[in-house]
């Protein structure tokens, strides 16, 4: 699932850079989340996605163009911005999962709070 996070995180990133909305929509989809099947995200976040790959993906493309720029040139400027602010949500799910399920795990050694040889007491 890490993959995933990262994935959704480096998405945020070309959202939240330069240029037109729809622009970056495309970039962060077809970079970065094109790939990802449904089946692979957790429960509650599979439909929210599923919902989201079929507007990326419901408009047939003209000659030379994809599917993800089709869609999202028919897009208006509210509906894309709707798309990336359901990206953000995602990630912000799928990372929120992730953290409680880590949660649960034992610290790694390296992770132990260790107290420095000054502050130790000698006998």
């Amino acid at each position: 699932m890490t993959d995933h996070v990262d994935r959704f995180h480096a998405a945020l990133l070309v959202l939240a850079g330069h240029g037109h909305i729809k622009q970056r929509l495309i970039k962060a989809f077809e970079e970065h989340l094109a790939d990802v099947h449904e089946d692979e995200l957790p429960i509650a976040a599979k439909q929210s996605f599923a919902d989201l790959r079929h507007d990326m993906h419901r408009v047939a493309p003209l000659e030379g163009e994809g599917p993800i720029c089709a869609s999202v040139r028919k897009m208006s400027v509210d509906e894309a911005s709707d798309c990336a602010g359901r990206i953000a949500t995602l990630f912000g799910e799928i990372a929120r999962i992730r953290d409680d399920s880590l949660a649960g795990l034992p610290p790694a050694d390296h992770d132990e709070t260790r107290v420095p040889p000054f502050l130790v007491k000698t006998v």
